[in-house]
């Protein structure tokens, strides 16, 4: 199965590809780690951010997008571009997409710790958050 794990920051949507097969994973080779809403209010630029991903999840035959849960109020709240970046990448035709709980992954990550040097996967240091994510997600069923 392959995943594209999405963090959202600002106006920023950090992506990292995972694929897990038989409990191996391997992060494959991705045009972008980084997709900017340049505009969050003009609704050309939601439509341009929603082709850019459709078109990545296309190319690389993603089979499930999943998204880092933010927390809707509070000091530590999503922007309204999160917000509108979201609902892009949910009404993405062809592929599921998820907003995966913080607390979940939290948990799955205690139970299977990852650690891996991410500059020897080609990451970088703000892609953190969505390989974690990423992870976290495709252990969340085992014990």
């Amino acid at each position: 199965m392959r995943v594209c794990a999405v963090d959202l920051k600002a106006n920023e949507a950090n992506v990292v590809l995972l694929d897990s097969d038989n409990d191996l994973f391997s992060v494959p080779e991705c045009r972008a780690k980084k997709i900017t809403l340049p505009s969050p209010e003009a609704q050309e630029s939601i439509q341009h951010f929603h082709r850019t991903m459709s078109k990545l999840i296309e190319d690389y035959q993603v089979d499930k997008i999943i998204i880092r849960e933010r927390q809707t109020k509070g000091k530590f709240a999503g922007s309204s571009a999160g917000f509108k970046m979201e609902a892009a990448l949910q009404l993405i035709e062809g592929v599921d997409a998820e907003v995966f709980s913080s607390s979940v992954m939290k948990q799955t990550l205690k139970r299977h710790p990852i650690d891996v040097n991410l500059k020897e996967l080609g990451l970088k240091q703000f892609q953190e958050n969505a390989f974690l994510t990423a992870c976290a997600y495709c252990n969340k069923d085992k014990k």
